[in-house]
């Protein structure tokens, strides 16, 4: 058996069993324990994600640190991702990917919660936070006992996710495929049989430079790229899907059937394979979590350098995440790709999908259809390099110590030089690897939030009485 054979194996059991089963067991309990926090409270959490609280310490503001964590969940998985999940699952998984975004807002909840409650403030004002310090400090503080091991294990896997695939290597390839689709062009060079052209060269070398100029300077730069890109991408992209679903408005209704048919009883597959309702819901709900990253631990890394005195109002607008990446974006791109067809065209799959998605709903020329749906893969993929960069140099600091500048500046070199390799590397054993790294941050996690199940219903009960 091969190496690559050997590590997608190893992702299957992750991601296909395990990983799942203990994430929607979270998300089920957290939603049941908070009773339905995720649909009384949703008007709340966006109310305070638009209205930033006065003296609370922390860095960034937040909204900056939502758009901080966005920048790295909504990503290629958004496009891609929910393209493969429906092609692979049927219609129906996209049910099942909302679904479990659903529950997932509970989970997102109570990390952003966790991570504000347990955060260290240091002196010259920078936060320390994530799940680490809640894993260390909030377990001991209820149960006496030393869990620093689970939390280095935790970083320890954040640094290889960040450094190893998902923040860097997979993402600036994903940019590079995309402009050599809306600009070709001739071969530069090649290696081992591979060709690489003026497109893949010049787009990486841009990209390398511009995620060089901001993370020199640092979280607050991040977040305030962040804070001007998200939205923009957000809007931009669920406005081009919202167009094409009103041009084809008459498709909307048998394509929902269709989803719900196919969510409880399977549905036609490509090549006339019926999908079972098992491989609806597996394809589905694997996906969500793979784009909202609900239980992963990532996103209360950001949260926790909120300008807050509250964990709960943080926790809010981190459920926020969720709901805007998987019930809204990641729905506005299963919607298009079902309501064309383009799930049933055989010989494509991931990007191809949708951009047939795109040229075949949208009223425009192929060039301009195409253009639209590149340029979004370029922005979302380049957001994820400086989420995941943050993300990772916290984990860093976590491994090292806060009084390690050195480290994090030659860390971020590193960062910057996979970056510039990542358009020349054969990345399918680099996003399996990624995509194990990833998920092996969830388990150290999910038992640190179950124990801690108490802490978030107190403190959960104060934001309901007001205090």
């Amino acid at each position: 058996m091969s190496f690559g054979s050997i590590l997608q194996t190893f992702n299957d059991v992750i991601w296909s069993g395990p990983l799942i089963i203990g994430i929607l067991f979270v998300g089920f309990f957290l939603t049941f324990r908070l009773k339905f926090f995720q649909i009384f409270q949703l008007k709340k959490a966006f109310y305070f994600l638009f209205h930033d609280e006065k003296g609370g310490p922390g860095e960034i503001s937040s909204f900056g640190a939502l758009c901080t964590a966005l920048s790295a969940t909504i990503g290629t998985g958004n496009i891609v991702g929910v393209a493969t999940a429906i092609c692979l699952g049927g219609p129906g998984a996209l049910f099942w990917m909302v679904f479990a975004a659903f529950l997932g807002m509970a989970t997102k909840y109570a990390e952003g919660l966790l991570a504000v409650k347990y955060r260290k403030i240091l002196p010259n004002g920078r936060v320390l936070g994530g799940p680490f310090y809640y894993i260390e400090t909030g377990l001991k503080e209820i149960y006496n006992k030393n869990f620093k091991w689970l939390a280095y294990l935790f970083a320890v896997f954040g640094v290889c996710a960040g450094l190893f695939g998902i923040g860097t290597l997979t993402q600036v390839n994903s940019i590079s495929t995309a402009m050599n689709v809306l600009i070709p062009s001739d071969t530069f060079f090649s290696i081992e049989n591979h060709n690489f052209t003026y497109t893949t060269v010049i787009s990486g070398a841009i990209i390398t430079i511009l995620v060089a100029l901001v993370l020199i300077g640092g979280l607050r730069r991040i977040a305030k790229v962040a804070t001007i890109i998200v939205p923009f991408m957000v809007i931009s992209y669920v406005g081009i899907c919202l167009f094409m679903l009103i041009y084809n408005a008459e498709k909307i209704f048998p394509a929902c059937q269709l989803i719900l048919e196919s969510a409880f009883s399977g549905g036609a597959l490509q090549g006339g394979a019926i999908g079972t309702l098992m491989i609806a819901m597996q394809k589905g709900i694997a996906r969500g979590i793979f784009s909202n990253e609900a239980g992963l631990g990532s996103a209360p890394i950001a949260a926790a350098a909120a300008k807050t005195n509250n964990p709960a109002r943080q926790g809010l607008v981190c459920m926020t995440g969720t709901f805007i990446d998987t019930i809204i974006v990641c729905s506005m791109t299963g919607l298009a790709v079902i309501t064309t067809g383009a799930w049933l065209e055989p010989g494509l799959e991931g990007a191809a999908v949708t951009l047939f998605a795109f040229n075949k709903g949208l009223p425009f020329a192929s060039i301009i259809s195409e253009t639209l749906l590149s340029f979004s893969l370029a922005i979302f993929a380049f957001t994820t390099i400086l989420g995941w960069n943050y993300y990772s140099e916290k984990c860093l600091e976590y491994i090292l110590g806060a009084k390690k500048p050195k480290a994090q500046i030659i860390f971020r070199c590193f960062y910057i030089l996979a970056v510039f390799f990542g358009p020349y590397l054969t990345v399918q054993a680099v996003w399996t690897i990624a995509d194990i790294f990833n998920g092996l941050m969830a388990f150290p996690n999910l038992i640190a939030i179950l124990l801690l199940n108490g802490v978030i219903l107190k403190e959960s009960q104060k934001l309901k009485k007001g205090n």
